[in-house]
């Protein structure tokens, strides 16, 4: 082997070794997040290996209008494209660094006249026509090319999690919403029954009272049931009128109605309680994927700045021809090699405390990054609790309707026999009303907490058609 060759496998094995060492050294001084993962999700449960966002959406609820929603948000809504557009962008970006890791190639033709005339000389007009093409690489010695390649691919990642994150929380606020709709809906079929009711007892007291059969007060109480009832129906209907128009600007449209099914307060769901493990947790939220891929890219960065405080080598080779006549444009080939080696000497410790800054950056990043591990955590605990809370309430709101109601079927029957007064009736009638509502609003609510939990534990809401499609 000649020694020539000796030298040059000799170059590039310490040329390895310092990339090698220098890729390690980059970010020995960013640590690692401090996360002390429990072993359950909820304090004081146990490791379940079921969890309900391994479900599909249409597995939970099946409501088809809902479902069409859902589609309609995901297409056409102005926050989910904007977060479509941004991965487009950061993917582009990515290409982009990931080029400057290869060599740049790059030709030029050119035609020039130079016209210049000295003292007492005539005119002199000297063309000059070339054609040149340019070789250059850098040759990444201490990563810094690698770091960047490496912050845009996790900035890439992290907006594809986001775009989840966003996908999650747009369809969470549109069954929401949904839900929210379908039960002022049956809130407002309530108060329209029941008003039809008290409109019915005050022509019964009036009539009553004009008999001499009782005194003024039964007529005068049912005309304030009547009213006060009557009273919450522009109120319902506001908020109705609102609330799709809510779910129209969710879906990508002008405000306008909204098609949708009657609140189902007979079917029960079975028991959803499954929150899966800590460690399939932390990998299923988008929200966090999103956030440990912007702590890899603040790291990068580390990297970056680290590399920049030690020299660059760049080789580069110009070839070409060019002649003064194109007769003889070919006689005149050149080429030249360069070995560019540029290092900073003096600058007064900028590119440290960039460094350094760097470091600060990526920590800040990591504090955010353990902090958002301790609220997801929370979330799913208080998600749980509210979903515990609120099955327990719809079938205690459930026993307070039926009696409410046989309460009305005894008062009106021991009114019937002359046992008790009207006023105990209006009573009854009043507590049933009070129980209906709050028992349609108990179901909604057991509907959003389940809304709530499914998202809490980071469920993919994704439609089947819509992975075919992503295919």
């Amino acid at each position: 082997m000649s020694s020539i060759h000796k030298i040059s496998v000799a170059a590039i094995v310490c040329t390895a070794m310092v990339i090698l060492q220098g890729c390690g050294a980059a970010v020995r001084k960013c640590e690692a997040p401090d996360l002390d993962i429990p072993e359950t999700v909820i304090p004081g449960g146990y490791a379940d290996s079921l969890c309900l966002a391994d479900l599909e959406w249409s597995e939970i609820f099946s409501d088809p209008l809902l479902k069409d929603l859902i589609r309609k948000t995901l297409d056409n809504n102005r926050d989910m494209l904007t977060a479509a557009a941004r991965v487009r962008e950061l993917e582009r970006l990515h290409r982009i660094t990931r080029a400057d890791l290869l060599p740049s190639v790059q030709a030029r033709g050119y035609v020039e006249q130079e016209n210049y005339q000295y003292t007492d000389a005539a005119p002199v007009k000297d063309n000059e026509f070339g054609l040149k093409a340019s070789f250059s690489w850098e040759i990444d010695l201490f990563g810094r090319l690698r770091w960047a390649n490496k912050g845009t691919m996790a900035k890439y990642m992290s907006s594809i999690e986001s775009q989840r994150a966003m996908q999650m929380t747009l369809v969470a606020a549109v069954a929401t919403a949904y839900f929210e709709l379908v039960a002022l809906d049956n809130e407002l079929d309530i108060v329209l029954r029941t008003r039809d009711t008290w409109k019915e007892n005050v022509k019964q007291a009036r009539l009553r009272f004009e008999g001499g059969l009782t005194t003024e007060i039964p007529y005068q109480q049912a005309q304030v049931e009547f009213a006060s009832t009557a009273a919450l129906v522009p109120d319902l209907q506001r908020d109705i009128a609102i609330k799709e128009h809510e779910i129209s600007i969710l879906a990508g449209e002008f405000p306008s109605s909204v098609e949708r099914s009657k609140l189902n307060t007979h079917d029960r769901f079975p028991d959803l309680l499954h929150v899966g493990l800590p460690s399939a947790l932390l990998q299923r939220r988008p929200d966090l994927l999103a956030a440990a891929q912007d702590l890899k890219a603040s790291m990068a960065d580390v990297g970056v700045d680290w590399a920049d405080r030690f020299p660059r080598l760049n080789i580069s080779l110009a070839a070409g021809v060019e002649n003064n006549t194109f007769t003889q444009f070919f006689t005149g080939p050149y080429w030249y090699p360069i070995l560019n080696l540029t290092s900073p000497l003096f600058s007064f410790g900028k590119n440290k405390a960039r460094y350094q800054a760097a470091i600060e950056a990526y920590n800040q990043e990591r504090y955010q990054y353990e902090q958002k591990v301790l609220e997801v955590f929370k979330e799913v605990n208080d998600a749980v609790a509210s979903y515990t809370s609120a099955r327990e309430k719809v079938s205690l709101q459930g026993n307070l309707l039926n009696a409410s109601r046989k309460y009305v079927e005894l008062a009106l029957f021991q009114y019937q026999n002359g046992y008790i007064s009207y006023i105990d009736v209006l009573d009854a009638q009043r507590s049933y009303f009070s129980a209906e509502i709050d028992y349609s609003n108990s179901v909604r609510d057991e509907f959003l907490t389940i809304i709530d939990l499914y998202k809490a534990l980071g469920g993919g809401w994704s439609l089947p058609q819509e992975d075919g499609e992503n295919d």
